[in-house]
């Protein structure tokens, strides 16, 4: 079988289950107050990459906190040899040590009651990143990034166009 996905809009599964799916036109505005990318999910330097793709002569956006941790030493090292630390870091991200981080909701980045999360990760259960009154929702690295600029979901193929 063939199936052709050229139309298929990005994906985002909104709080609190990895199969509360919708696309991503459902989830554009929604305000963030952190993007979360890596862990051992989304965390290759394949991910990386894209995400300083999206965020390259870009800056974080004032209100959002974002978090990259990439899922190994390697991937790390790789990322700090190819430059994508630094575009990272330049845009205000915050570059962690590989760690699960607050994807098990252990540290770095815990969500308070009422925070919002953009994540890369593969969980978004109540009260996985911190308080069980935050909302996660997954999305791919592009996702996320184009998000972490704009404050809000975004589809990444808008910035990617150069709308914003």
């Amino acid at each position: 079988y063939e199936i052709d996905v050229s139309d298929l809009e990005p994906q985002v599964a909104f709080p609190h289950s990895v199969g509360n799916v919708k696309p991503i036109s459902k989830a554009e505005g929604i305000k963030i107050d952190q993007a979360f990318l890596g862990s051992c999910t989304n965390g290759r330097f394949e991910d990386l990459a894209v995400a300083a793709e999206i965020l390259k002569g870009r800056k974080v956006h004032p209100d959002v906190r974002m978090i990259v941790i990439p899922a190994s030493v390697e991937v790390y090292l790789e990322a700090l040899k190819a430059g994508i630390i630094d575009i990272l870091l330049r845009a205000g991200a915050v570059v962690c040590n590989p760690t699960c981080g607050p994807c098990m909701g252990t540290h770095l980045g815990l969500l308070a009651e009422g925070e919002r999360c953009i994540s890369s990760s593969n969980r978004n259960f109540k009260g996985r990143m911190g308080s069980p009154k935050a909302e996660i929702y997954l999305a791919s690295p592009y996702v996320v990034a184009a998000s972490a600029v704009t404050g809000e979901i975004t589809d990444p193929r808008k910035l990617m166009e150069g709308e914003k």
